[in-house]
């Protein structure tokens, strides 16, 4: 058994629960949940975020990913566990998705996460969202046309799908503390996730017609 502290990251579509988790299985790990898109970057992803440049907005979220691995490594290194609310797997699969063209090399050291992908039924995702009272953004928009394309490009990365359908949350941390993080996960994170700078390349775009939030 490995003493090395826990690393987990939950990744997923937008409405299969990873905000509402994330904290909750950061409580249950007794780990320090870290914001991969820092505070202080929050301003610059606002404005970003109403332009239309896919590769503009890629690097900046590859940034600030970046950036929060040095506070995960600084929490790792201390022996304290960490879980965040996705990481370089979502930033890559969803721009490219998007239409960046942008190739990717990441760093094989990396600390690479224990990792899990929400995952639900459409209807029950779509009223997930739907129950919402945030903003939608037109990145939003944009990612739900291309869900397909998202769901495609997070199948090229190691994961353990979570169905989260018909659960309540504190179900879905159960079935995630359920999970064995010693064996098939630590295999799945031997190849580092973006090692080879053609694991994405772009993806073709083409038009398609009281739980979780």
């Amino acid at each position: 058994m490995s003493d090395r502290p826990l690393f987990e990251s939950l990744e997923g579509l937008r409405g299969t629960g990873k905000s509402t988790i994330a904290p909750m299985l950061a409580a249950a790990r007794e780990a320090v949940l870290v914001p991969t898109v820092p505070l202080f970057y929050q301003p610059l992803r606002r404005e970003v975020d109403m332009r239309e440049n896919v590769e503009a907005r890629m690097c900046l979220y590859l940034s600030a990913l970046f950036t929060a691995v040095d506070d995960i490594q600084r929490h790792l290194a201390a022996g304290t566990p960490v879980v965040v609310e996705s990481y370089f797997a979502r930033c890559l699969a969803n721009h490219q998705a998007l239409g960046a063209r942008l190739g990717v090399t990441l760093p094989p050291d990396l600390p690479q996460p224990v990792t899990y992908q929400l995952v639900c039924a459409e209807d029950e995702r779509r009223r997930r969202l739907a129950g919402r009272d945030k903003p939608v953004s037109r990145w939003d928009g944009l990612g739900e046309d291309a869900a397909h394309l998202i769901t495609d490009a997070y199948a090229r990365f190691p994961m353990h799908r979570i169905d989260t359908t018909g659960l309540d949350p504190n179900q879905v941390i159960e079935a995630i503390l359920a999970a064995d993080t010693q064996g098939a996960h630590h295999r799945a994170d031997t190849e580092p996730v973006g090692a080879h700078p053609h694991l994405l390349p772009p993806v073709p775009r083409h038009a398609e017609g009281a739980r979780l939030p």
